[in-house]
């Protein structure tokens, strides 16, 4: 699921206007319920959840140190955007107003 598959989802969803609460809880609904399917969901700019599977394995009890087995399961792997990364790792400047994640646009040189 990308950024548009996103916001349409959420649009069908919803079918009306809502209010910033909902419209968060929808957004997030539909991400959870996405991954949980077993989908990545990528936010350009901002980062991917991608569902990823563990296999079974041998682990030892740090308590007792007695063998135990470690069933399989999945777990949710977030990457961050390129953008994103920039950003905390101060390569790019945090604009002071609009949004942070979309790419500045490009003016045509004179």
């Amino acid at each position: 699921m990308n950024k548009a598959q996103l916001i349409k989802a959420v649009a069908d969803k919803s079918g009306r206007r809502l209010t910033p609460a909902e419209a968060v809880e929808t957004v997030l609904d539909v991400i959870v319920r996405a991954v949980v399917a077993g989908d990545p969901v990528a936010v350009t700019g901002f980062g991917s959840l991608v569902p990823r599977y563990r296999r079974a394995r041998d682990a030892r009890n740090p308590m007792t140190g007695a063998k135990m087995q470690v069933n399989a399961y999945r777990v949710v792997k977030f990457r961050p955007g390129v953008r994103f990364q920039d950003l905390v790792a101060g390569r790019a400047v945090l604009p002071a107003e609009g949004n942070c994640i979309q790419k500045t646009s490009k003016t045509p040189r004179p």
